[in-house]
């Protein structure tokens, strides 16, 4: 659960300096991308909540004796559901900011726009996975197909700037 926490904090951090570097290119869809981050984390911090109360719930503290345990491990287990539904509507935003991302990095002229069409296609499958978990829960193809382009998208983003760092901006943009 902490790493949950620290998670969302550098994920925060992360689209603020993406924001930082992409508000020259188009500030709308900037800070659209930006609010769509800033949902996720707060649905996925949220969520965390339901975490750490099925834990309480099986720590055996006095207060809850005047339970049995199996009604501690049915509720533990509702709480369980209720981080997992949580955690998944959560990914319904974190797949929606890849679309302004990955529009705002091909139109950028600074970073490759091969990275912004594979991101907004990446948007695209990481919502119908995200979706089908609600409307299709048993069906999990999508899912495993839009991991290879997820990996595409988001790590080749993150070396990119790591390693090429961003050219430097066209005047027209500024």
């Amino acid at each position: 659960m902490m790493s949950d926490l620290l998670a969302a904090v550098l994920f925060l951090l992360t689209a603020w300096v993406l924001y930082g570097l992409l508000k020259p290119v188009n500030k709308n869809l900037a800070l659209l991308f930006l609010l769509l981050n800033l949902g996720g984390v707060a649905n996925q911090s949220f969520s965390d909540l339901f975490l750490f109360a099925s834990q309480l719930l099986l720590n055996g503290a006095d207060y809850l004796k005047v339970f049995q345990a199996d009604q501690l491990q049915a509720l533990a287990m509702l709480f369980l559901y209720l981080y997992k539904n949580g955690f998944m509507i959560a990914q319904i935003f974190y797949g929606a900011w890849l679309f302004p991302l990955g529009y705002l990095v091909f139109k950028s002229g600074f970073l490759p726009k091969i990275l912004g069409i594979v991101l907004m296609v990446h948007c695209v499958t990481w919502l119908m996975t995200s979706l089908q978990f609600f409307l299709f829960p048993g069906f999990n193809t999508i899912t495993y197909v839009s991991y290879p382009l997820g990996f595409i998208a988001e790590f080749g983003l993150t070396l990119w700037l790591l390693i090429m760092g961003a050219k430097d901006k066209p005047s027209n943009l500024a």
